[in-house]
Order: C-alpha cells, then structure tokens, then sequence
C-alpha cells in the first residue's frame, strides 16, 4: 500500500470518528434544549410560591385591552419581558388574536418576541459566551463547530425558529453562547412570522381572554396540521443542515501536517 493510500486511510478513519463525536455533540444538544426543564421549572417554582404565570398574563393582556390605542406598546413590552423572563409566550401569542385581531396581533408578537429574543441573545452572550470559549479553547473539534455554526448562523436560526419543537426562549440563551452574529440572529427571526400568524389567528377564533391558556381554545384542523408539517419539515431540515455545517468544518480542522504525523507514528 502506498504512502498516499496511507494517507488516505488514516484521514478517513479520523474523519470518521470526528463525524460521530460531532453528531453526539449535536444530538445531545438538541435533545437537552427539547427536553429541558428550565422554563416549566421556573413556573412551578413561581406557582409553588403562589404566582401562576398564566393567570397573570391573561390579566395582564385584560388590562391591556382597556388601554385602547396605548395597549400596542403595552403588550410589546410585556412580550419583551416574558421572553427574557421564561414566561409562556404562549399565553400572550394567542391572546393577541382575541385583543388586536389576526393582522395587528402578528405584527405586535413579531416586534416584540423579536426584541425579547435579541435582549436575551445578548444576555446568553455577555454573561456566558466567555465561559464558553474557555472551555473549547483547547479543543479543536468544538471550536470548529463553533466557527461552523457561526458563518452559517442565519440558516440555521432561520430553520430552528420555523419549528415549534426547539424552545423558544430556551434557544435564545443558547445561540448568545455561540459565534452566530446578531446581525444573522436577529434577521433570521422572520423564520417565526409563519407560526405567530397562525397561532394568532387561532387565538382569535377564541374571542374571549378567559378561555385562553385554559385548553378550552377552538382549534383549526388545517392550521394545526400546517403547524405541524412546517414544524417537521424544518426540524429534519436543521438536524441534516447543521450535521452536514459541523461535519465539513471538522474536515477542515484535519490538516496534512496531521495526518502525516499520524501515518509516520
């Protein structure tokens, strides 16, 4: 066997094992931000302590019905906070519909969850993006993945924010702790306009705040079925997309001066 085949072989070996390290990494990403806890554990713990979330916002968005034209800026804040702040979106999302209709209830969740969501990016960023580099500073595979996720940053949140699986205002937190820029971060939140339109526009079908948040809300079989094939659709897409980012940046990281030390021992 030659020296080039060699070379070859011991190349592909270690791509290899970097491909599965990187789709663990991933994997076990993925699964900690779907399965996490952190925002029903901050609601219990509030509820446990006599505050419910939901029943706040809904009184909250009763007030804000009685402000008139005032109420707009009144709910953009209040979205903003309950984003920072791991409150159900939910709530208010659906409650705009019933307050500002389909059309001015979309635009208003989409200013605001926008702003929230940068507010709490810029968050995860200052306070735990240095934490962050000192730990993948001496591993050359994270810090590929890193990088990777950063210049293909747009795609990706694009993707994540069309599919209702990923947490919202967890996955906010988490893409200030990687190399994504916020120019990428903040102009991929249009990804969130398909669903807020159609979640809005069940909320409005309630017609009636107390029913919200209290399972009791009309539901749209064609818009509950068109939620849930976008929502596959791009989770499929962003799960082949990053792996493939993740894979060609660990390819990268793999270098001849390597690869011969690596064939010579």
């Amino acid at each position: 066997m030659t020296n080039k085949q060699l070379k070859r072989q011991s190349r592909a070996r270690k791509l290899t094992k970097l491909s599965r390290l990187t789709l663990l990494t991933l994997l076990a990403f993925i699964i900690a931000l779907v399965l996490s806890d952190a925002p029903a554990f901050a609601q219990e713990s509030a509820q446990a302590q006599g505050f419910n979330p939901q029943e706040w916002l809904r009184n909250a968005l009763e007030w804000i019905d009685s402000l008139g034209p005032v109420g707009a800026i009144a709910f953009i804040v209040l979205y903003i906070v309950a984003t920072v702040a791991f409150l159900p979106g939910s709530i208010l999302t659906l409650g705009s519909g019933v307050v500002f209709g389909v059309v001015l209830g979309s635009l208003y969740v989409f200013v605001g969850a926008t702003v929230g969501a940068t507010a709490a990016f810029l968050v995860g960023r200052y306070l735990a993006r240095g934490w962050v580099s000192s730990k993948i500073a001496g591993s050359e595979k994270f810090r590929a993945i890193d990088e990777a996720v950063g210049k293909e940053g747009f795609k990706i949140v694009l993707l994540t924010r069309l599919s209702p699986i990923f947490p919202f205002n967890l996955l906010n937190y988490a893409y200030g702790v990687t190399k994504v820029s916020l120019k990428d971060y903040f102009f991929a939140s249009v990804g969130m306009i398909p669903g807020t339109v159609m979640y809005v526009y069940l909320g409005s079908l309630a017609g009636n705040l107390a029913t919200i948040g209290s399972g009791q809300e009309p539901t749209n079989a064609a818009v509950q079925w068109a939620i849930r094939i976008i929502g596959f659709i791009a989770t499929v897409a962003v799960t082949l997309y990053v792996t493939k980012v993740a894979r060609k940046a660990l390819d990268e990281t793999v270098s001849p001066d390597q690869i011969s030390d690596e064939t010579v021992s």
